[in-house]
């Protein structure tokens, strides 16, 4: 049975909903049409039907919309390829997220070039807020895969949704990590969701879209051409709240990424390498410029912390243990929220460190609390 294009985000809409949704579709479907000139239009305008509406010279008075822009746009088959497109994604029973949609990610949305559309196989959950992606060479060497797979693996463990792009190289044993550790991975493609590439990974594709989605702003049939990677690179850094660039080099995509992370505000993390080594010298320089040295899973969270304490709804404190004392308490509920530094926890606490070292001991001998690497101390009980 055929699925209907649409998401369930279309029930109960309006008739002038259902059609400002169906301009924003078409409107992706504009193969001239990049991010940036799409929200340029839906700003200046107000709406994608009255961008549909307006006369050339009206679209031309739009940044990055020049006279051969506005001519494909009002040239145009909007009706047919709205149609056609929709034919086949409910042939093969994909999901269909237009900008605006509910289900829309939401860090995603914030970007200026956002895409207009996301056709995706698998799920998007709101935990998935909570992410970052771990880009870097395809080919890449065993050490700096094992090193992706388990950054990946620690920080799926700790409930981050991993995000990369389903390349040969680092992306899989990102993906693979995550997998492992049972959380939740998203994949970009820089094609349609019918055309995995590489091809070999078609098995992983399935494994991702079972532990989350795969996901891309190209419609059905696009093939997997050069110049849609970069592009899509944009999403990958969009959707979560930083990327960790392991083994890239100077003129790799996942240096675009980096890049992208960087104009959309997003934390830029890299893994070192040997200095001698083409594969590292993108990480070496991305850390020469501010990005932040990874070691261990705990130089990533320990940045992020304070972001995804506020992006995780926030449960309710354990009610107070009888065997705990009055700072072993406030600490234990500190914790709460997650991992933190020795240094981070007593300024959260406001206790001296001597006494704060003496109720993680507490903690720690009641087996509430552990001590990760680098004095980074978190709840037992914690995912």
């Amino acid at each position: 049975m055929k699925r209907d294009a649409r998401p369930q985000a279309t029930a109960g809409a309006t008739a002038a909903e259902a059609a400002e949704r169906e301009a924003r579709w078409a409107l992706g479907l504009v193969p001239q049409l990049g991010g940036v000139a799409l929200q340029g239009l839906l700003v200046t305008f107000g709406s994608a039907t009255k961008v549909w509406e307006a006369p050339a010279p009206a679209l031309q008075s739009v940044s990055g919309i020049g006279p051969a822009v506005a001519q494909a746009l009002r040239r145009f088959p909007r009706g047919k390829a709205l149609r056609e497109d929709q034919a086949r994604v409910a042939q093969a029973g994909v999901q269909v997220i237009v900008w605006g949609d509910p289900e829309y990610p939401r860090r995603l949305q914030e970007i200026a070039s956002a895409p207009p559309v996301l056709y995706l196989r698998g799920t998007l959950a709101p935990g998935d807020d909570v992410a970052v992606a771990i880009v870097g060479a395809r080919r890449a060497t065993a050490y700096g895969e094992t090193v992706a797979r388990e950054l990946a693996s620690e920080l799926a463990r700790r409930g981050l949704c991993i995000i990369s792009g389903l390349a040969r190289g680092i992306d899989a044993a990102a993906h693979r990590g995550a997998l492992d550790a049972g959380g939740r991975t998203l994949a970009v493609l820089g094609s349609g969701l019918d055309q995995i590439y590489p091809a070999e990974h078609k098995g992983l594709a399935g494994e991702v879209t079972a532990h989350g989605a795969v996901l891309t702003e190209f419609p059905l049939g696009t093939p997997p051409v050069r110049l849609n990677f970069p592009r899509r690179n944009r999403i990958i850094s969009g959707l979560g709240l930083g990327v960790v660039v392991v083994e890239a080099g100077v003129d790799s995509g996942a240096l675009i990424t980096a890049h992208h992370a960087l104009e959309q505000g997003r934390e830029v993390f890299a893994v070192p390498g040997r200095v001698h080594a083409r594969y590292s010298e993108g990480c070496n320089r991305l850390i020469k410029a501010g990005a932040k040295l990874v070691e261990t899973w705990e130089d990533v969270l320990s940045e992020l912390a304070p972001q995804v304490r506020r992006s995780r709804p926030r449960r309710a404190a354990a009610p107070p243990l009888p065997t705990l004392t009055p700072a072993e308490q406030q600490v234990y509920d500190i914790l709460l929220e997650g991992p933190l530094h020795i240094d981070a926890l007593i300024v959260r606490a406001n206790l001296p460190g001597g006494r704060a070292a003496s109720a993680l001991l507490g903690l720690e001998m009641k087996g509430l609390v552990r001590q990760l690497s680098g004095k980074v101390f978190e709840r037992h009980d914690s995912p």
